[in-house]
């Protein structure tokens, strides 16, 4: 078996059959397999998954319920696959076209990979109006502060091997998870490959309170990640810096106020207010400053 796509599922009756109609869809001359790793769901999602073992007959449920997490759910389904290289996407996405013979001829060459994203096609336009489209035209660069690219866990394709070798998903995180596996793996010396012609479909948060939670959880998990790496070459922050940040932030938002005309607007400051307010508890919680 050349390939094991992963998707990690909890609950995902409502998205779970595009993805799998999206890879039903999917050519590639060389074998592959699909598994389903489902982290407890408790609505009717694996019957979901059921239903397409005759159109993707490599297709495997794995059961990972006995903890939650994505991280958790990603590890159990590559215990159970057997292909040289590992692709992960999400239940609630959605593969494009072509995308698995491109992951699949380019882990063909490299050992670790990352496709493109789209936000587009799923999402409502007052979602993706202040939304910068990450992963757009490269692997994310990480800026505050600099340290190595990262990407989406949704969007990694690995050699199995090369999983095995750092410990799989780091399960004691809750989020960021993907961005200290892209971390660990580099720190092995290994060059991180984006590919263009792979592309999948992002579903993003459609609720305020939704979009502030997940900011305030990624700002949280940044300062998380931060203290982790601070003593493996990662600069360090400065008061400076973080002043200058918050200060940045405060004036931005007190001249945009008159202009909060929709939903989109708010949007974007549920985001912002999410995430300097989750760094402010990350830096209370772990003991760090990185405001």
């Amino acid at each position: 078996m050349k390939l094991s796509v992963i998707i990690p599922c909890y609950n995902g009756a409502v998205t779970i059959a595009d993805q799998l109609e999206a890879l039903a869809n999917q050519y590639w001359s060389e074998t592959w397999e699909v598994i389903v790793s489902d982290n407890g769901s408790t609505d009717n999602s694996m019957e979901i998954v059921m239903r397409y073992q005759n159109r993707l007959p490599n297709l495997r449920i794995a059961d990972a319920s006995d903890r939650r997490g994505q991280a958790h759910a990603r590890n159990i389904g590559a215990r159970l696959a057997v292909g040289e290289s590992l692709v992960f996407c999400d239940a609630d996405d959605e593969v494009a076209p072509g995308w698995l013979a491109a992951m699949g001829e380019a882990l063909s060459r490299y050992d670790f990979v990352a496709c493109r994203i789209d936000i587009d096609k799923l999402n409502e336009p007052w979602v993706r109006k202040n939304r910068k489209s990450p992963q757009q035209d490269g692997i994310q660069k990480y800026d505050y502060p600099p340290y190595l690219p990262h990407a989406g866990g949704s969007t990694i394709g690995v050699k199995r091997r090369l999983h095995q070798a750092v410990g799989g998903f780091d399960e004691s995180m809750i989020l960021l998870e993907d961005t200290d596996y892209c971390w660990k793996i580099q720190r092995k010396g290994v060059e991180f490959h984006f590919v263009p012609d792979a592309v999948i479909y992002v579903r993003l948060r459609k609720s305020i309170k939704g979009i502030y939670r997940q900011a305030h959880g990624y700002g949280e998990y940044n300062v998380k990640i931060y203290k982790r790496y601070l003593p493996l070459g990662m600069p360090k922050l400065s008061w400076k810096q973080g002043v200058f940040s918050w200060k940045a932030f405060i004036m931005h938002f007190m001249k945009s106020i008159p202009r909060i005309r929709d939903k989109g607007d708010l949007a974007y400051w549920a985001w912002q207010f999410g995430w300097y307010l989750g760094r402010l508890k990350g830096s209370i919680k772990y003991r760090v400053f990185a405001l």
